[in-house]
């Protein structure tokens, strides 16, 4: 599983915001001061991970769900494989919410490559499941 540093002033700064994340406009502009003030791409991809969260609409969802996946993509470290499947899974069911069942699938099955270097906790399960049941849902879409 991917290690995140605590002492990370970009990590205090996505932790602090997602403790005041019952307040979405002070969370929202904790994770962008945290996009701000990234410069490696594990910061860039954590902050940017948060900053998705917080956008009023699905396509700008998608844009920063891109982002962090990009940057994930280029942390050179064999434990970002375990931060795949659920970046894949954020994007694929934005492009499901916009009905584009053929990038979704994509995106389900680029979540699913992944899947097995998760690890065995409840989050992890809920990320595997969450594929499971996209990939389920789009293709019975496809079908319509």
């Amino acid at each position: 599983m991917l290690q995140f540093d605590p002492e990370n002033p970009i990590v205090k700064l996505c932790a602090e915001g997602m403790m005041q994340e019952g307040n979405p406009q002070v969370a929202a502009s904790m994770f962008q001061q945290a996009w701000d003030n990234a410069t490696t791409h594990d910061e860039h991809f954590i902050a940017a991970h948060y900053v998705a969260r917080h956008q009023p609409t699905v396509d700008s969802k998608l844009e920063w769900d891109k982002i962090a996946l990009e940057h994930a993509l280029q942390i050179d470290r064999p434990d970002v494989t375990s931060v795949l499947p659920s970046l894949y899974l954020n994007i694929a069911k934005c492009y499901e919410d916009m009905g584009q069942l053929n990038l979704a699938e994509e995106h389900y099955n680029g979540a699913a490559a992944f899947v097995s270097f998760l690890g065995e906790d409840g989050y992890s399960r809920m990320i595997a499941t969450g594929v499971e049941k996209g990939l389920e849902r789009v293709k019975a879409l496809k079908r319509v």
